[in-house]
């Protein structure tokens, strides 16, 4: 947090506020003031540069961020249409399919959904299920 030759609290911490409660994570806000000088005062300056971030939160477009993993799965065909089933129930999705001796799926859900799956398929396959991850 930087004022930057403004007056003392009048640039970084009321910039910091509107983030802190713009209900966002994970941004960062630069102002440009191109006009004001002693003419604003401090309480304009709190305002512009406040006011400012304010805006452009209320116009950004937000999207919540999910951390994804990659789990790698094996089972035998049997369990193949059972396992395609659950899948949404996780909110995942096949990403690689491979078959040979038995049926190998790359899935990638939701980092918090990646226990409880595997201990879906476990139950599912009776314990026969192999795994693998790879953070994705």
């Amino acid at each position: 947090m930087s004022d930057d030759g403004e007056p003392h609290g009048t640039a970084g911490r009321p910039m910091l506020s509107a983030l802190l409660h713009g209900g966002v994570g994970d941004v960062v806000a630069v102002v440009t003031r191109y006009y004001g000088g002693t003419n604003l005062g401090t309480g304009g300056l709190v305002r512009a540069y406040g006011g400012g971030v304010q805006r452009a939160l209320e116009s950004m477009p937000r999207a919540e961020r999910v951390d994804l993993v990659t789990v790698t799965v094996a089972v035998d065909f049997a369990r193949v249409p059972a396992l395609e089933q659950i899948l949404p129930a996780f909110e995942a999705a096949i990403d690689a399919r491979a078959f040979a001796a038995d049926a190998r799926f790359s899935v990638r859900l939701p980092d918090a959904q990646a226990e409880p799956f595997r201990q879906a398929v476990r139950d599912l396959t009776r314990g026969r299920a192999t795994f693998g991850v790879a953070v994705g």
